[in-house]
Parts: structure tokens; C-alpha cells; sequence
């Protein structure tokens, strides 16, 4: 079912918003730079895990609520090659917590560790280790005292695609899984995302921005740098046809539908279709063309960018404006999907 929102609450809501960090590829952080890391409170449970590989943990974090509360389920950025859960500490946790909503923040194995196992894209891991850790939360509901029809993700960079994929893919539930916990339903009720790459798609990247370098790494495509594997763009584009299936199944872009939930985008700079960017990784060029598509599906999308048109003249944009945006959606009565 395809939900319509008050264009005039969408208007309100674009007030403010924040830039969202970079990807930083590389290793996890040792524990004494995360030592130095994003501060908050403690996970109610922390490292808990969903599955049997040492990075398949989440922290969960149970906001004070009268009945079953809603969620915000957090997907750490990294390139899916780094980053850590902890970053959900300086990505509105406390806001969150204030409004009644719980929180889970993942990890996830990163494309490294899947292409040295011979996994077929790399990028199935961390994209289906977001699957199944929402699932898990789900079935956790009666004793982590959670809604599971009210669960939105967010992330920045890869966490943000990992959210979008999450958000517009059909349902990965299988009802006759003797695994209790693959029976859940991975769809969500909406989400909220910072420089996401909104499309895997070699091809649709360089149109819409010519000097795209990402993705090559996420479906196996390197080259070797000082005896390092580096993803290699050009690779990645001659190889397009070739892996057109794999790109197809990882693409948010590729999975949006009628039926799919509320989404609000946010990007640091002005787009310029056709133009080389100073980011082209996390360039708003990717949110534009989603909003088109979304919106041709007729599903609501919030876009904003410095200058946004949505925009009021002379606003400020803060993180605070996803952060309300994810508060009102989780906390009004949402239809029956």
C-alpha cells in the first residue's frame, strides 16, 4: 500500500539538516582509536549477536515506553569496508531515547572478508547482514518490548544505500523457514539516509555524474596498488554487462515501487546532473534522480541540498531535521502495510 503524505508535512519538516561524513575505506578501528570515538550512553545490550561470524553483533539500546516502542535501526557507513557501530552515538541516539524510540546500531562483515571467502558479489554480505539483523530485532519484539511494524533505518554513505536497499527491496521473510528468525519481514516503515549512493549501476553513475569512481569493489572489480586491491571504475563499467544481474539486485534504485515506505534524503552539496563533482560518491546527482523515480512510482521522497527547492529562503540545515523527520513518522499511527 502506498502511502501519501501531506505535501505541506514534508514542506515543515525540510528546515535543517547536516552533511554527512565520507566513507573512509580501510580496516575497523582498533579499540584505541574507537576509544577516542563517538560517546553516548551505554547500550541496555551490547555486542549481542545475530549471527555465528564475530561481526555479526548489534547494541540495542531500549528507550523508556509504555507499550511495544518503535525502533531506528542504524547501518554505520564505511564503504563497507569500514566504519563501526559506534558512530550511531553522534547520529541522534539521544534523540531518539528522548522520544520513546528505541535503538539498534549493527555490524556487519565488509566486502574484504567476503571476497577473500569467494562470495559472489562481495556486497551480498553486508547488505544481507542488514537483512537478517532486522529480522533478528523483529523477533526479538516481546522481550526487547519493540513494534515491529514501526522500524525505520538510517545510515550515512554505504549505511545510507544499505537502508534504501532495505527499504524498497521485496520482503526477504520466508513463512516456512524452520529458522524462526528468517520468517521476519525485512521492510520497514521508513527511513532516513545522509549521502547515500542510490544506484550500484556503473553505466547510470557516469551519466549522471561523469567523474564516478565507486561501486567496482562491492561486486569483486579491483585493481592492484602497491599490492593492494583498489576498486578499479573502468573495470567496473567494461564488466557492466556481464554482471548486470548482480548490479540489478543490489541497486536501491533498481527495487523502488509503488508500495514502498516514506524516504528522505539529504546531500551536502547542490546537485549538477552531468557535471563532474568535487564528491562524486556522495553526490546529490544520486538523489535527484531517485526522487524522480519515487515520485513517478508516487511514493513521498524529502529532498534537500544546500538551495534545495523544497527549502524555505534562508534556512539552516542541521542533522536536526532527519532526526525529526524519522521522530514523526516513527511516533504517528502509520497504515497497515
Amino acid at each position: 500500500m502506498t502511502r501519501h503524505l501531506a505535501p505541506a508535512f514534508f514542506a515543515l519538516l525540510l528546515l535543517c539538516c547536516v552533511a554527512p561524513g565520507a566513507d573512509a575505506p580501510g580496516a575497523r578501528p582498533s579499540a584505541k582509536a574507537r576509544a577516542k570515538g563517538p560517546v553516548g550512553p551505554p547500550p541496555t545490550l551490547a555486542n549481542v549477536a545475530y549471527g555465528q561470524d564475530p561481526r555479526q553483533v548489534l547494541d540495542f539500546w531500549r528507550a523508556e515506553s509504555a507499550g511495544p516502542a518503535p525502533v531506528l535501526f542504524f547501518i554505520h557507513g564505511g564503504g563497507w569496508q569500514g566504519g563501526d557501530k559506534a558512530t550511531v552515538c553522534n547520529s541522534g541516539l539521544t534523540n531518539y531515547l528522548a522520544a520513546g524510540i528505541s535503538v539498534v546500531s549493527v555490524e556487519y562483515r565488509f566486502v574484504a572478508q567476503a571476497h577473500a571467502a569467494g562470495v559472489k558479489p562481495p556486497v551480498r554480505w553486508p547488505l544481507h547482514d542488514a537483512a537478517r539483523a532486522l529480522q533478528f530485532v523483529r523477533s526479538k519484539a516481546a522481550e526487547w518490548n519493540i513494534d515491529k511494524a514501526r522500524i525505520a533505518a538510517s545510515g550515512g554513505s554505504a549505511g545510507a544505500c544499505s537502508s534504501l536497499w532495505l527499504a524498497f527491496r521485496d520482503d526477504l521473510a520466508d513463512p516456512k523457514s524452520e529458522d524462526l528468525v528468517a520468517r521476519e519481514s525485512t521492510r520497514l516503515a521508513c527511513a532516513g539516509v545522509l549521502g547515500a549512493q542510490t544506484t550500484l549501476d556503473p553505466m547510470q553513475m557516469k551519466e549522471w555524474t561523469p567523474n564516478s569512481r565507486y561501486g567496482g569493489h562491492a561486486f569483486g572489480v579491483f585493481k592492484k596498488v602497491n599490492g593492494k586491491d583498489v576498486s578499479d571504475f573502468q573495470e567496473f563499467l567494461a564488466k557492466r554487462d556481464e554482471i548486470l544481474p548482480w548490479i540489478k539486485e543490489y541497486s536501491p534504485y533498481e527495487w523502488v515501487s509503488e508500495d514502498d515506505p516514506p524516504i528522505y534524503l539529504y546531500y551536502a552539496a547542490e546537485p549538477a546532473l552531468g557535471q563532474e563533482q568535487k564528491d562524486p560518491t556522495h553526490t546529490a546527482n544520486f538523489g535527484v534522480r531517485l526522487q524522480e523515480r519515487l515520485r513517478a512510482a508516487g511514493v513521498e521522497c524529502a529532498l534537500a541540498y544546500p538551495g534545495a527547492p523544497d527549502l524555505g529562503a534562508g534556512a539552516t540545515l542541521t542533522k536536526n531535521h532527519m532526526y525529526d523527520f524519522l521522530i514523526a513518522q516513527l511516533t504517528r499511527k502509520l497504515p497497515h502495510r
